[in-house]
């Protein structure tokens, strides 16, 4: 799967734990199922989440199309429609609340790297001292995206620009290679926890990357752009080849909104 289908570590793992589920729990032979048998099995996951149904669906559409050349015993099988549900979004007060809740220098730069960038969760992780130009505030991931999941460059802003310095001293003779939050996920996940027992405002990394992407929006910021500071592909045939992606029209495009957090 890592070189056929170019997926990414996680990916690979989570059909794994599929197919591992597959062959313990069938009353089966998976090697000789027939699509009776894959109806059957499939009719545990009826009533549970739409996601659960449909990873399980994709693991054996892999499984038995590409890799077993039987692609008749999963023919016809569909995904569950997607339900829409309407992003809910913290409001700016709730944000800065979690900001001044926070304690220690790394949390709090961590929280406005999250709410000004549209970074996802693991982009941020990953980010080395050597993804930023300081100087002009911008952030280039590392392009180890997926087939699905493509990175771009964004910014961040002057508030975000302070937090950086309170929580690192200066920028100056910093490790290139250091991470730029040497810690683990479960760090910024306890203090949203804790936070969200204290006061039923529910905040995670994915919450203020769709606080950012509509923050962006309101303050005019065509769509387009915004999915580039998101790392999203620019659907539109216009967006793809006619719009100017450049790091200097990014800029002038994310100044000009005047993003903030605090004020």
């Amino acid at each position: 799967m890592t070189v056929d289908r170019q997926l990414q570590k996680e990916t690979v793992v989570r059909h794994l734990l599929e197919l591992k589920r597959l062959f313990k729990n069938s009353d089966f032979n998976p090697l000789d199922a027939t699509k009776s048998d894959i109806r059957r099995y499939l009719s545990n996951f009826i009533g549970k989440p739409a996601n659960t149904y449909a990873n399980v669906l994709k693991t054996l559409k892999i499984f038995y199309r590409d890799y077993l050349g039987r692609g008749e015993v999963v023919e016809g099988f569909k995904f569950p429609a997607k339900s829409f549900k309407p992003s809910i979004v913290p409001s700016k007060d709730d944000i800065k609340r979690f900001y001044e809740w926070l304690k220690e220098p790394l949390a709090k730069a961590m929280l406005l790297i999250y709410a000004t960038t549209g970074l996802r969760r693991k982009e941020v992780m990953s980010l080395k001292i050597g993804d930023i130009d300081f100087e002009k505030r911008m952030i280039i991931p590392r392009k180890d995206a997926s087939r699905t999941k493509k990175t771009w460059i964004t910014f961040y802003n002057e508030e975000t620009e302070k937090a950086l310095r309170d929580y690192l001293g200066s920028f100056m003779n910093l490790n290139k290679e250091k991470k730029l939050f040497p810690i683990t996920e479960i760090y910024f996940r306890n203090r949203c926890n804790a936070f969200y027992r204290q006061t039923g405002i529910k905040i995670t990394p994915q919450i203020l990357r769709e606080w950012f992407a509509c923050e962006m929006g309101r303050l005019g910021v065509p769509d387009r752009y915004v999915d580039a500071f998101c790392g999203r592909v620019p659907r539109s045939v216009l967006a793809r080849h006619y719009t100017d992606f450049s790091p200097e029209k990014l800029k002038e495009i994310y100044d000009k909104a005047g993003l903030k957090v605090l004020k």
